[in-house]
């Protein structure tokens, strides 16, 4: 059943739980969650004390794009620590609250790992960002005042077959090429010596070429570059003269110790320097996140990135390489700075983040996105957020301007997966004992009008260039739960059941690899860049090495 609506300001639009809302656009995304700071998260980066007073190369290397070799030991590698989110009563913490997240990191290194047979790290493995990594097809904003839809649906869980499984999905506003803002870009690119490898600054150099060759005369390039020191190799120059970028790009080399803080000083000063009112204005860091000289703690870096993007200019973060890979280091950096991570891993990934996706990665529509999901307990006993442990907010947060949230790009899809226990199963869940010194509190029962809704859905949300959010809310109704979903809604339950599999969850359940294949295979849909085609051979690889 699908309803469609647009809305000015908070107003309420009912719905059924398969559905398409559109949203008057006013900001970016943000975004929220009761559940709190329950993901313990750490990140080890280890400092040396050596320093370097110049950016001179050790290596030159071909620009050309290489086959990877072999993967290093993995132990330089380091990721933040996940705790899954668990069960939640729906009587006693009814709110779930989170920021939404666009990174796609965690599939892309999921995939080097598994394309060298090689089972990857469990904290490598970011429930969200696998199955945010592929495209659905939710419905477009229909006019140029909305910055995205919101779709849902509500079906069977395909690994507990008496749960259900809810999906909110996003989709937001697409730009073609030619109606793109100007864009004042600065790029900054780790050149030391950690970058020396064939997947490191030479897939750099040649995923920034692809980008380049894509942009307009209105568009402007400045290169920053950072090793033991920072400099600017190219100021902003107009894109009407892509072969003196181009060249700057090509004699870029290696060598020298990681002052990563004064390569993004130098940057953001570069991007406030050139900035574009109602333009984009970002920073693109390319690095492996190896930073050993200056500020190399992942706290102060996040600080230092903080304050930075308070400027107004967004970040975009991406990864390269392999055995010194610095993924939560990467991640907070991209949180920070109002942007994205994305790990490349070869030139097609190249190619899907900087070309196929650049709207996305390029222009933030909108900003500070927080997703707020109340559970009407007359209908769900308990609930599990999939993912987005990194990203819960407090009750409290979701309608505080100053809390920082998540950022949509155009065209870019964001989903959320909720698994649900109704009313009527029972959860092995543990109790807890009656209370002493207060009434032990019973289900509110809903108002008649409201007794059928399963949940309400809340967003908020700000323009670019707002510091005032908007938002709204709408209510998806228990009685038109589907018993056949969709084909996104079974693939996407597919990858995030791959992703308890690679984590050894233990809310995996009923999940195994035949399903995850099965059901992958069934709802391909249509697949025109074949990822999804991708997923199952990597499905096949993970069944194969867990079978060893």
């Amino acid at each position: 059943m699908h309803a469609h609506c647009s809305r000015n300001h908070d107003r309420l639009a009912r719905s059924t739980a398969l559905f398409t809302l559109t949203v008057a656009y006013l900001g970016c995304i943000g975004c929220g969650g009761e559940e709190g700071s329950s993901a313990a998260r750490r990140a080890t980066v280890a400092p040396r004390a050596e320093s370097a007073k110049s950016v001179s190369p050790a290596v030159v290397f071909d620009s050309r794009p290489q086959e990877q070799t072999p993967a290093a030991q993995p132990s330089a590698e380091s990721y933040s620590t996940i705790v899954e989110n668990g069960f939640r009563q729906s009587t006693t913490q009814p709110l779930s609250t989170f920021a939404i997240d666009v990174d796609t990191a965690s599939y892309s290194n999921v995939r080097r790992f598994l394309t060298q047979n090689t089972l990857p790290p469990k904290d490598a493995v970011r429930l969200e960002e696998l199955v945010n990594y592929f495209p659905y097809d939710y419905p477009s904003a229909s006019n140029n005042k909305d910055p995205f839809t919101i779709n849902a649906e509500v079906g069977p869980c395909p690994w507990k077959s008496d749960h259900l499984l809810a999906r909110i999905g996003l989709k937001g506003r697409e730009i073609r090429n030619d109606q793109r803002p100007a864009s004042n870009l600065v790029f900054l690119i780790d050149v030391s010596g950690s970058m020396a490898d064939p997947n490191k600054l030479p897939l750099v150099q040649a995923g920034l070429k692809m980008l380049v060759s894509k942009l307009g005369e209105n568009d402007r390039v400045a290169i920053v570059v950072y090793a033991g020191a920072s400099g600017l190799v190219l100021p902003s120059t107009s894109c009407d003269r892509k072969a003196q970028i181009l060249a700057a790009l090509e004699h870029l080399q290696a060598g020298g110790s990681t002052n990563g803080s004064a390569g993004l000083q130098l940057a953001y000063d570069t991007a406030v320097g050139n900035f574009i009112k109602g333009g984009t204005n970002r920073v693109i860091l390319c690095t492996d996140g190896d930073f050993n000289v200056g500020i190399t703690s992942e706290g102060a870096m996040s600080q230092l990135i903080s304050d930075k993007a308070k400027s107004g200019v967004f970040l975009s973060v991406l990864g390269f390489g392999m055995g010194n890979y610095k993924d939560g280091m990467l991640e907070k950096l991209a949180d920070r700075g109002n942007g994205q991570a994305a790990y490349i891993d070869g030139i097609p990934e190249a190619k899907k983040v900087l070309v196929e996706q650049m709207g996305g990665t390029l222009v933030t529509i909108a900003k500070d996105v927080k997703i707020q999901v109340e559970f009407n307990p007359k209908q769900v006993e308990s609930y599990r957020l999939i993912g987005y442990e990194n990203r819960l907010l407090k009750a409290r947060d979701f309608n505080d301007d100053k809390k920082d949230a998540g950022e949509i790009g155009a065209g870019h899809t964001v989903t959320a997966l909720y698994e649900i226990v109704p009313v009527d199963r029972q959860h092995n869940a543990p109790g807890v004992d009656p209370l002493r010194y207060q009434q032990n509190k019973k289900p509110r029962q809903a108002h008649d009008e409201k007794s059928e809704e399963l949940l309400t859905i809340k967003i908020r949300y700000k323009a670019p260039e707002s510091d005032k959010s908007d938002g709204f809310e709408f209510a998806l109704d228990a009685g038109n739960i589907v018993d056949t979903p969709t084909d996104d809604f079974r693939f996407a339950a597919a990858v995030a059941s791959f992703g308890m599999l690679l984590r050894d969850s233990q809310f995996k359940e009923d999940a195994s690899w035949d399903e995850v294949i099965a059901s992958a295979e069934s709802s391909l849909g249509r697949d025109p860049s074949g990822y999804r085609a991708e997923f199952l051979d990597l499905a096949r690889r993970a069944r194969n090495l867990a079978g060893r």
